[in-house]
């Protein structure tokens, strides 16, 4: 059968690739450490899956779910309180998680040809949802050298003829966060252009050491029509499997979501909802959050601090996220396990097939000199990985 030339040019995740993989291997009874799935190993909270259990006692299986306006609303009211973004409940909408509002997001801003900026490492998807909307992805170089980040003159020159920048902070996958005054810098130079800016906020509470979160439309009143913030329950909450995401920004793009939406999903699930809800109200969230941030600090620092005691790997210590970003490049050359190693597609073929441990080529990133390990297992699972690629190195 014809397929479309639309899906011709997108490419399968590379991270639900290795994932399944490791999956596959693991059901033939193979000990294998996963260091690929970008989800929090830690359980829902339990006052998230009381509200949901609650809503399906009292009947909240119906089309728009009865708490959808109230979760706008406390979606708002956490952007003022915890953020200094201030919209009203008309400029939220909530979506089946934050890989499907930045889907949309581009569908309803882009015309084909339009150039979207992407820094690079960037989040698999992020490539491939501007090309099905028929934009042109413009990428932004920030190798392990500028620790990742762009400057404000790259930016400069990138910005010539763009619609949009695509913007991570903390980062997938490098676990990087820009600074307050860097994201001030990048922010004056959106400012001299009509740039739109999508912030994709998704691990704002994931901060380790003295990392201060800010959100991009809080840097300047100017930016409020200008910047788009993505977020979402999965991360914080521990939530992946909720599919629970949401859009804040001016009322014409929600409204264009929205209608979107009415023909291609509309309202995610009703009693989800009443979960998320309880998340972004319930008193007991702050500390849950907390505890899981604290192991998620410890477990960033000791990979890092593993992965950097071998020979040959240099890696950048986690600022967010649950993610190490380490450059092996200086491996490539070399027969690993019988592999010959040129890329880090090779490096993630030796790791898997030669020590059973599951890494996520970085070129699926935009960056072949690194590889991703994501630190959401056990310090159990992190130094048996390490401790395995350690030796293949060897």
């Amino acid at each position: 059968m014809k397929l479309s030339q639309r899906i011709s040019v997108v490419g399968a995740s590379e991270t639900l690739a290795i994932t399944a993989k490791a999956n596959e291997l693991k059901a033939q009874g193979i000990d294998v450490v996963g260091f690929g799935a970008g989800e929090p190993d830690f359980d829902t909270p339990q006052f998230i899956k009381d509200a949901c259990k609650a809503a399906l006692d009292a009947g909240d299986t119906k089309y728009g779910p009865r708490q959808g306006a109230k979760l706008c609303q406390a979606i708002a009211d956490k952007l003022a309180r915890e953020n200094d973004v201030h919209v009203k409940a008309d400029q939220v909408v909530v979506t089946f998680g934050g890989k499907h509002a930045l889907y949309d997001l581009c569908q309803v801003l882009l015309d084909p040809g339009d150039k979207v900026i992407i820094p690079a490492p960037y989040w698999v998807s992020y490539v491939e949802m501007v090309k099905l909307a028929g934009g042109e992805n413009v990428i932004i170089h920030a190798g392990v050298e500028n620790n990742f980040k762009i400057t404000p003159d790259q930016l400069r020159q990138a910005a010539k003829g763009a619609k949009a920048l695509i913007l991570n902070s903390p980062s997938n996958p490098t676990g990087v966060t820009y600074t307050p005054a860097e994201l001030k810098a990048l922010a004056d130079v959106v400012l001299e252009t009509d740039l739109i800016v999508i912030s994709d906020e998704i691990y704002e509470k994931l901060v380790y050491g003295d990392t201060k979160f800010v959100s991009f439309a809080a840097l300047d009143p100017r930016l409020g029509e200008r910047t788009i913030t993505v977020n979402g329950l999965a991360k914080t909450y521990s939530m992946t499997g909720w599919r629970l995401g949401w859009v804040a920004g001016p009322k014409d793009v929600i409204g264009a979501i929205k209608r979107l939406m009415s023909h291609e999903t509309t309202n995610p699930v009703s009693f989800a909802q009443a979960g998320a809800l309880a998340a972004y109200t319930s008193p007991e969230a702050p500390a849950t959050v907390e505890k899981m941030r604290r192991e998620f600090e410890r477990r960033g620092r000791h990979m890092a601090r593993r992965l950097n005691e071998i020979p040959g790997v240099t890696c950048v210590e986690p600022t967010g996220a649950f993610y190490c970003f380490p450059d092996v490049s200086a491996h490539y050359g070399k027969t690993l396990g019988g592999i010959e190693v040129k890329t880090s597609a090779d490096f993630s073929n030796a790791a898997i097939a030669s020590a059973n441990v599951a890494v996520v080529p970085g070129g699926a990133f935009g960056d072949d000199k690194c590889i991703r390990l994501s630190f959401a297992t056990s310090m159990e699972q992190i130094d048996k990985g390490i401790d395995r690629l350690a030796k293949l190195l060897s």
